[in-house]
């Protein structure tokens, strides 16, 4: 099993960062997918970034130049920057991991932009 545990959200203004991180643990290849979701109130959830093992990133149009994903393998830990951050921003913030043909999430952080 594989258990993930987000942290680093907050309130924030308008124009502020934040940076989150989102630590594994349990039964983890090292070769394997992580990306970053949020869900805003009443809408679906929107995948946000992906970092593989290797350190190949992609983005959603939305957060590029602004959000900046890394990873640390030795500490099996994702984090995610975020720059500029305005208030369709604010959601729930969740990361995953993919690995041999399962999929593991956590539980989520908050993140809400506003003055």
């Amino acid at each position: 099993q594989v258990q993930l545990v987000e942290s680093g959200g907050g309130l924030v203004q308008p124009g502020g960062s934040l940076s989150l991180s989102c630590a594994a643990s349990g039964s983890i290849f090292s070769i394997n997918v992580m990306r970053w979701y949020r869900q805003a109130p009443g809408k679906q959830r929107e995948w946000v970034a992906t970092i593989t093992n290797t350190g190949r990133t992609n983005y959603v149009a939305s957060v590029k130049g602004r959000f900046t994903i890394s990873r640390d393998n030795a500490k099996n830990t994702i984090y995610l920057q975020m720059n500029d951050l305005k208030p369709e921003d604010t959601a729930v913030y969740s990361c995953n991991l993919e690995s041999r043909g399962s999929i593991y999430w956590g539980r989520g952080t908050q993140v809400t932009v506003s003055s």
